[in-house]
């Protein structure tokens, strides 16, 4: 597999390279070029889940790792179901919370911490693990980790605006995953993890490496969701996503570039609307992340922007033409909530977004696919105070919700990182 640096078209490496290293050199992102196309699309869409997802990820990397390899990382971490559910007449929701932590970060932190072991196995090096998260990532990166050997992870995370129940998903676990509650935004986090990239000191000599979505691994690992879409639903549909740093919706493109019938994607944002306000105008304007219930979601400066536009080439007529594009309020995102439960479908607000954007934008005829991104629980104050529901909890979260959190506070600046990473 050839990936090529999105800042220097000289720049190449492995999916090995690139995994271990995270950024691309001189901040750039690493992205699969040529993109493979894949001319038997109908007997792949014939597939189930995971033998499908384990011959696309197969193609994608090529030789650099054994089919018996490729299929022992997919079987294992992609071991739960990927419902389609039928909402309405002509929509659907694409559920991804059934994981082990009940977010669709599930998908991308499992296959990347055994692709990472894989490689850790061969060259004998102990790796930490850096990622922000502004809720869902935190939890699937801790659990993903967890335990292994040879890897410590560390998840940054904007203190009070996380949800309790997401913050007790990563920050209570201990062992080797070490949480810090930053004086900041999620931007702030990012911005910090970037940071440590650009220290070579650093990165050499901790194996730094991103579990976060400027990681291949992780989007590659999302694109196979969107072939299980298509073959339920079994037309080319339209596909909202809820959008926040980006990889979702790159992992989507980049699916649809192999040849997968995707009618046209739909960028839904909350209040930060960077990516729609570009399209709309054609200036890329990013600024500080305001906060919502959507929480998720609330990124300024979306690091997977530079992977779209580097796909579509700077193109912004081809990226409006496949793009189409929406936001919705807190108070608009309760009504879609409400609107959904009223159907007979429970929702948290990010698939609400998802959700309320898509029928705007949906045409006569056409068939919506909208992504629901984590479990209702995990957002039930939102829940209770909207809605006016009393939500149960799952196992997984009722057996964290009243751990104590270990996590250390951290201001925003990257020495006072470095000094805790030793």
């Amino acid at each position: 597999m050839r990936l090529v640096n999105t800042r220097d078209p000289k720049g190449r490496t492995t999916f090995a390279g690139a995994i271990q290293s995270g950024m691309a050199p001189g901040g750039g992102l690493w992205v699969p070029e040529p993109v493979p196309c894949f001319r038997d699309m109908e007997a792949l869409l014939g597939m189930d889940f995971r033998a499908r997802s384990a011959e696309l990820l197969h193609r994608f990397l090529g030789d650099e790792f054994s089919r018996a390899e490729v299929e022992e990382a997919v079987f294992s971490a992609l071991d739960f179901p990927v419902p389609v559910v039928r909402v309405r007449e002509r929509m659907f929701a694409l559920e991804l919370f059934h994981g082990p932590t009940l977010a669709f970060k599930d998908f991308g932190a499992r296959f990347l911490a055994r692709m990472l072991a894989l490689v850790a196995r061969r060259d004998g090096r102990r790796h930490t693990v850096l990622t922000a998260t502004s809720g869902d990532t935190g939890a699937a990166v801790a659990s993903a980790f967890l335990g292994l050997p040879g890897f410590q992870a560390v998840v940054l995370y904007p203190a009070g605006r996380v949800s309790p129940l997401q913050e007790r998903q990563f920050a209570t676990l201990g062992d080797n995953v070490r949480t810090f509650a930053v004086e900041g935004s999620f931007d702030d986090c990012q911005a910090l993890v970037k940071a440590s990239f650009e220290d070579a000191g650093l990165v050499a000599r901790l194996g730094l490496t991103s579990a976060n979505s400027i990681n291949i691994a992780r989007l590659l690992a999302q694109l196979t969701y969107y072939f299980e879409a298509v073959a339920r639903v079994g037309e080319a549909p339209v596909i909202a996503v809820p959008s926040g740093n980006f990889g979702n919706l790159y992992a989507g493109l980049l699916a649809r570039r192999t040849g997968l019938p995707v009618k046209a994607f739909v960028v839904a944002t909350n209040a930060n609307t960077t990516v729609p306000d570009f399209l709309e105008t054609g200036v890329y304007r990013p600024r500080p992340s305001v906060a919502t219930l959507s929480n998720a979601m609330d990124v300024g400066a979306p690091s997977n922007w530079e992977r779209i536009h580097a796909l579509f080439q700077g193109d912004v007529e081809a990226m409006r033409g496949a793009l189409r594009r929406g936001s919705l309020t807190d108070g608009e995102t309760l009504a879609s909530m409400r609107g959904l439960h009223a159907g007979g479908y429970l929702p948290e607000p990010h698939a609400a977004v998802a959700h309320g954007v898509l029928a705007r934008n949906l045409g006569p005829g056409e068939t919506g696919v909208f992504l629901a991104t984590a479990h209702p629980a995990k957002f039930r104050e939102t829940l209770e105070t909207g809605l006016g529901l009393r939500v149960p909890l799952p196992p997984a979260l009722a057996e964290v919700q009243d751990r104590p959190v270990l996590s250390r506070s951290l201001p925003a600046e990257i020495a006072a990182l470095r000094e805790e990473l030793g």
